[in-house]
């Protein structure tokens, strides 16, 4: 006769468990929502949903992608501004030189670039090359 089967304990899914925390870096353009542009609170903010879901969508095969989506109300995401579009595409030529997965969002049929968003990383992988940019506020 077989042996009886192990007891083993049930297997919890804990995404990253004691590594690095999983953080998605957004970075918006600071200058959108003041003069001349001017443009309302809600439309600034959908650049950056829009930009969120472009990473995600486009890195969602990566290992990261699904750990950060399987944390649910847990999940960070850190809101940067960049003054300016040439700040903004300087640090997507920074991250892309550096390897850094992202996505810029481009609002159409303007064509202005106006927001940037990097996959989820652990936050010590990405957050050196970001420490030039201040939370938006």
């Amino acid at each position: 006769s077989l042996p009886p089967p192990l007891s083993l304990p049930a297997a919890r899914a804990v995404p990253y468990g004691n590594m690095a925390t999983l953080v998605q870096y957004v970075v918006l353009r600071g200058d959108l929502a003041r003069p001349p542009r001017s443009w309302p609170l809600g439309a600034v903010v959908a650049q950056g949903c829009h930009a969120a879901l472009a990473a995600v969508h486009g890195y969602r095969e990566h290992p990261d992608t699904g750990a950060y989506l399987e944390q649910g109300g847990a999940m960070r995401t850190v809101v940067l501004e960049a003054p300016d579009e040439n700040s903004l595409l300087d640090l997507a030529e920074m991250l892309r030189q550096k390897g850094l997965d992202h996505r810029v969002w481009t609002e159409n049929p303007e064509g202005i670039p106006t927001c940037l968003a990097l996959r989820p990383y652990p936050k010590n992988q990405v957050q050196p090359h970001l420490r030039n940019f201040k939370l938006l506020k």
